[in-house]
């Protein structure tokens, strides 16, 4: 070994085995955890990015390809009502004093509705109110509002063969709430200032825009809250309660109840709504007419409820001839009170108190809504038409028997212009009937339907004068059965006749299949009888 590799003075070091140049077995698991955590990570977030691209918009995620599966957020409960607030209206006597009559009309522009959600007060302004609405305020709305109305369908009806019109009902009263108003109030309610949502807004009404209010507030965590009169159904208590507004039953008349809501409002900063003639509510309204013209090619003629609150009609029209002026746009009100005829004729707004109070006319009477409203139906609604009460009726029990639609005077309106024969012009055309509303309530529709079944000649009721002797009754009954009638109804009266004294009356009241059944069986009866009385409605 050569001895010039060796250092002088070195000690030498003794190897014993490889593992001494080796780390600690704790550092390699360590270090191996560390390589193994930070893999783990890598792959994660590029999951999470690839899960981000994928995902759909919010608006995807709650609408379906037609539209939403469901108004608002699945399983969203209302929002609660702060218990604080109770005391507002638990004791009258500190709400007695000045009453000031407080009101806020919100209006705004297209460009700026699609910047952001609110509407600022330096926004508002007295031309702007009166300003007649764009298309682009109308197509505006309907981009704001897919993700919380139902895009509802406009389907062929089989009532088209009955009455020569190839009739589409456009049916609204599919609506969360039953009512087209439900477009007009949620732009009403997405346009609100972000403040004025946190404090809340309060209504004084029964009818369907205080159900859209009570419903589509709750929806998007607005504190709402609606006065009714105390001789509201109990119904219509009920249903506003569950879409989650805060009902408080004040006074007797409708009248009591908007001044107390008006009060509140005015101390408490809550937002009192109204239907009213402002640029953001008519354009919601409108979007009905767009999805009208998209739904149904070809056409011709659009049948839409005109009466006092003609909203929907004016706004409908205005994007109805935006986009085709050769499409008739026309407009239906009841004979009894045709408010928007002597409006246009006057040039001002009239009211017609006749029938406010009416139960059954409740959505489709009452003041027109100002001079923006008229302005629009003047200018592109082609025709307005009155209907009878009758005509309604009868329209009423002709969607119930082929469309199995439950609806109201509001929503069988439309169809009875048709019903009644005035619009012959339309016969082979491609016509739209709007089905606005469908909140008719169970005691009122036992009514309607009944009488319905009378005007067309399907239940029937005569008088007979038979003898006592045994097997009279049993005579009539058998012809009866033999004209195939169903008995709906049979007395029998003998103590307060002032015929002979073995002489009784029998009354009946019975179903028939159409006007030649009930004028068979008619024929039949005076054949029998010849001193029969035959009921005329």
């Amino acid at each position: 070994m050569d001895s010039s590799r060796f250092v002088s003075g070195a000690k030498p070091v003794a190897i014993t085995s490889l593992g001494s140049f080796l780390p600690p077995y704790a550092v390699v698991v360590g270090v191996l955890l560390h390589v193994f955590v930070y893999c783990i990570a890598i792959l994660y977030r590029d999951e999470s990015k690839v899960r981000k691209l994928d995902a759909p918009p919010h608006c995807e995620r709650h609408c379906s390809k037609d539209g939403p599966v469901r108004n608002g957020h699945i399983g969203q409960q209302p929002p609660s009502i702060n218990p604080e607030r109770l005391k507002d209206f638990g004791e009258e006597d500190s709400l007695n004093g000045g009453v000031k009559t407080w009101e806020m009309k919100i209006i705004g522009r297209n460009e700026e509705l699609l910047r952001d959600s609110v509407i600022r007060p330096d926004r508002i302004s007295q031309p702007d109110y009166n300003k007649s609405i764009r298309f682009e305020d109308i197509s505006a709305a309907a981009f704001k509002i897919q993700c919380g109305v139902q895009k509802t369908p406009c389907m062929y009806s089989r009532l088209s063969k009955q009455y020569g019109v190839d009739i589409y009902l456009k049916k609204e009263y599919l609506q969360y709430t039953g009512s087209v108003k439900e477009r007009g109030v949620l732009y009403l309610l997405m346009s609100l200032q972000q403040d004025q949502q946190r404090k809340g807004v309060i209504v004084a009404s029964d009818n369907n825009f205080s159900m859209a209010v009570a419903y589509h507030a709750s929806e998007h965590q607005i504190p709402v809250f609606v006065i009714m009169s105390t001789n509201t159904l109990p119904a219509r208590v009920k249903m506003c309660r569950e879409y989650g507004a805060m009902v408080i039953s004040y006074g007797s008349t409708t009248r009591d109840s908007q001044l107390h809501a008006r009060r509140l409002a005015q101390e408490n900063g809550y937002l009192y709504l109204e239907e009213q003639d402002s640029a953001i509510y008519l354009s919601g309204l409108g979007t009905t007419g767009l999805e009208i013209y998209e739904q149904v090619p070809k056409l011709d003629a659009v049948i839409l409820p005109a009466g006092a609150q003609c909203g929907l009609l004016a706004g409908s029209a205005a994007a109805l001839k935006h986009l085709n002026p050769r499409i008739a746009v026309i407009g239906v009100e009841s004979e009894g009170f045709p408010v928007l005829q002597q409006s246009l004729k006057t040039g001002r707004s009239v009211e017609d108190q006749s029938h406010s109070n009416c139960q059954f006319y409740k959505d489709v009477s009452g003041p027109c809504f100002g001079t923006n409203s008229l302005q629009l139906t003047g200018k592109f609604v082609d025709k307005v038409v009155t209907v009878r009460e009758q005509d309604i009726l009868i329209s009423m029990l002709r969607l119930l028997e082929y469309e199995r639609a439950i609806v109201d005077a509001e929503g069988a309106i439309c169809l009875a212009a048709l019903v009644s024969g005035k619009l012959l012009e339309l016969k082979g055309k491609r016509v739209a009937v709007a089905v606005c509303s469908g909140n008719l309530e169970l005691p009122l529709m036992r009514q309607c339907i009944d009488r319905a079944l009378t005007l067309d000649n399907r239940v029937c009721k005569f008088s007979i004068l038979v003898s006592d002797c045994p097997g009279d009754i049993s005579k009539l009954l058998e012809i009866l059965a033999r004209e195939e009638v169903r008995i709906l109804d049979i007395k029998q009266e003998h103590m307060y006749m002032a015929s002979d004294l073995f002489t009784s009356e029998v009354t009946c009241i019975v179903e028939t299949r159409d006007k030649i059944h009930t004028a068979q069986l008619r024929n039949a009866l005076v054949d029998r009888y010849p001193m029969m009385t035959w009921m005329e409605r």
